[in-house]
């Protein structure tokens, strides 16, 4: 994505000056932990026991009474593990609003327990590393509600006239409704949710209703079954008085077979005659996916979609619970079901497996179902969102994951905008379709099921395209901000030069190596499309084309992220050896000075201030120098380059 100033005419070589990038200097590089290492995260999730690290989970069984008018759950759960030490604690993470009646470890009763914060520690007769073993709680309580990671939420749909409750256990927050180990790389190898509730409403949940009882006292239990392994957050449930609409999508795959789209909406009047046709998109958008991907992951059971008051939607594992079914969230959440569900982030700091594949999932919907052009706007969009600050990064630094920050690990404008718009760009860098959809069939089929950080997505994607990715991700996924360009151009004969300077929007990231297009339109009303690779900050590259180029287009297709401050047309043949471009404009600490020419005799170059006044003089003949402007002030600056009689002038900030 381009930004970029009026093109700017260079009518003589020696008295034009072109506009300079905006952008800060480019001391040095930051660098981010590429690999997941416990021992560190050990140090920063000081809030969870360690003893949480004894035992891996099997199994949930989540049986519990809720209401749809208030956040309330009463009940008791069941944990089936394996220990992975000789297991003398058993601990689990229960927030201290509920009160715990009972606590049962291989069927004996346990009453001596403590809590640390909001780890239940249970000293239990010692059981032998890798010995199976059950846990059951039970408990009662009212979780505080309010905010948008509130466990459980409770609100009044005031244009349905239906009060409906809901669970958001993403990132932490699990442990606000059920006792639970909070790991992501603890997947659970299956579910169970029984909700009993007042028998006017309906529960739901992920998996499979295989059964409805009627208890007889004006409640009914509703028993949902899930077989596929799942991650503590994607537990949920929701309860409403509800009204069921189902639909079925028929994958290519399937051979004529279906996946069951279970939909609940309010049961009021006009609700779903007001939902419908947004809700009968959903099977298209199965198939897509489906086609894209692989097969969606938990076809044995269903994708389900839940309607609930929240301000957007959450994946829950088969059921997505969301606060309308507009496209774009339908899509994303759907894309959800591949990235983040099947294939988890192994940690918070890798939210981009989450949410910028499924940022991106809705990209897709748009290219595939609405065409390109709707596509085009919506990741312009994105592009624009994540270059409207000139840092940060789509990885996240450990020390920055924490209850309480939330809303960094959830950043709209890192997680998942720049996260989309980095994909879409190694799209454009894989130059070919068939293998970049090849490189996420693999990642899904080689980590189904499991966890995976994006490391793993960077060796998968170097596996099947057999392209050096290390450059890509430490700019553009550990990296921070954007690149920004000068670029000048002009014609010799029938060779088209274009002349490029880069710098960036963020010091710590100095240089983005990447693929650029530019449509070049010809004096005869027709076009073209060239690629050139930005292989360092200043490149010179050209191109035969015959007919005269008359203008510039600078990545016509939106492919990649970035500012042009300026584009600048050269209507001399830029034969002068005093030519030259400076970035980055403003410069912090130092100012790059390149020479395009092929002729490099010995120059001499000042750096003047506003009255002329010499700052700093030296002679060079190289093609690239470096100006250290680190002790001026604040100010605006020019700098002189000479060459016997010729002379060129360019001004900066600093």
């Amino acid at each position: 994505m381009k930004r970029f100033l009026p093109l700017i005419i260079l009518l003589a070589a020696f008295v034009a000056n072109a506009q300079q990038a905006d952008n800060a200097n480019i001391d040095g590089k930051c660098l981010h932990l590429k690999q997941f290492n416990k021992d560190i995260l050990a140090g920063i999730y000081d809030w969870q026991s360690e003893y949480l690290n004894d035992y891996d989970v099997n199994f949930y069984w989540i049986d519990i009474e809720v209401s749809n008018t208030s956040t309330a759950v009463s009940g008791n759960v069941t944990i089936n593990a394996e220990s992975v030490v000789t297991l003398d604690t058993f601990a689990f993470e229960l927030i201290s609003e509920h009160t715990i009646d009972k606590i049962l470890f291989e069927g004996t009763e346990y009453t001596s327990w403590t809590r640390d914060g909001d780890n239940v520690l249970v000293p239990v007769t010692p059981v032998d590393s890798g010995t199976a073993f059950s846990a059951q709680i039970f408990y009662h309580g009212q979780p505080p509600s309010g905010g948008f990671f509130a466990g459980v939420s409770t609100a009044y749909a005031s244009v349905w006239d239906k009060n409906v409750s809901w669970t958001l256990s993403e990132p932490f927050a699990a442990k606000d409704w059920f006792p639970v180990k909070q790991d992501l790389e603890d997947k659970a190898d299956s579910v169970w949710v029984f909700l009993t509730t007042d028998a006017a409403n309906t529960a739901t949940s992920q998996g499979l209703l295989t059964n409805t009882v009627n208890l007889g006292n004006g409640k009914k239990r509703y028993e949902w079954k899930s077989n596929y392994p799942i991650d503590y957050y994607l537990i949920s449930f929701a309860v409403s008085e509800y009204q069921q609409y189902d639909l079925y999508a028929h994958p290519d795959e399937m051979e004529g077979d279906s996946i069951l789209i279970e939909n609940y909406v309010y049961d009021s009047p006009g609700c779903l005659e007001n939902y419908k046709n947004s809700i009968d998109e959903t099977p298209a958008m199965v198939e897509l996916f489906s086609d894209l991907y692989i097969l969606y992951p938990f076809w044995e059971e269903k994708y389900g979609q839940t309607l609930v008051e929240l301000g957007g939607g959450m994946e829950h594992q088969t059921n997505t619970t969301l606060g309308g079914f507009w496209f774009g969230l339908v899509a994303h959440e759907l894309g959800h079901m591949w990235f983040g569900d099947n294939v988890t982030c192994a940690t918070w700091s890798d939210i981009w497996i989450n949410e910028g594949f499924a940022t991106y999932s809705n990209f897709l919907a748009e290219e595939f179902i609405h065409g390109w052009e709707s596509a085009e706007g919506f990741i312009v969009g994105k592009q624009n969102s994540a270059m409207s600050q000139p840092g940060g990064s789509v990885f996240i630094p450990e020390d920055e994951i924490y209850p309480g920050n939330e809303w960094r690990i959830f950043d709209g404008r890192l997680s998942y905008n720049k996260g989309a718009a980095i994909i879409h760009t190694l799209r454009h860098e894989i130059q070919d379709d068939d293998l970049f959809f090849q490189v996420m069939e693999t990642f899904q089929t080689d980590f189904t099921d499991s966890t995976a950080t994006g490391e793993d997505f960077k060796n998968t994607a170097e596996e099947v395209t057999g392209i050096d990715l290390d450059y890509f991700f430490d700019q553009w996924y550990y990296g921070e901000g954007y690149p920004v360009y000068d670029l000048t151009y002009y014609m010799v004969g029938g060779n088209f030069h274009l002349l490029s300077t880069q710098t960036t929007s963020a010091s710590s990231t100095p240089f983005f190596r990447m693929l650029m297009d530019y449509r070049l339109k010809f004096s005869d009303g027709t076009d073209t499309i060239v690629s050139f690779e930005q292989t360092e900050n200043f490149n010179h590259f050209t191109a035969y084309t015959e007919k005269q180029v008359v203008d510039v287009e600078v990545d016509p297709k939106n492919w990649t992220m970035e500012e042009v401050e300026s584009l600048t047309v050269v209507v001399d043949e830029l034969s002068s050896p005093v030519y030259f471009s400076i970035g980055p404009n403003p410069a912090v600490n130092t100012l790059n000075v390149f020479f395009p020419s092929a002729q490099n005799p010995m120059r001499e170059i000042r750096l003047l201030d506003l009255t002329g006044k010499e700052l700093l003089f030296t002679r060079s003949a190289a093609k690239q120098l470096t100006l250290d402007v680190s002790g001026l002030p604040k100010g605006v600056y020019l700098v002189r380059v000479t060459n016997g009689t010729q002379s060129r002038v360019r001004r900066f900030v600093k």
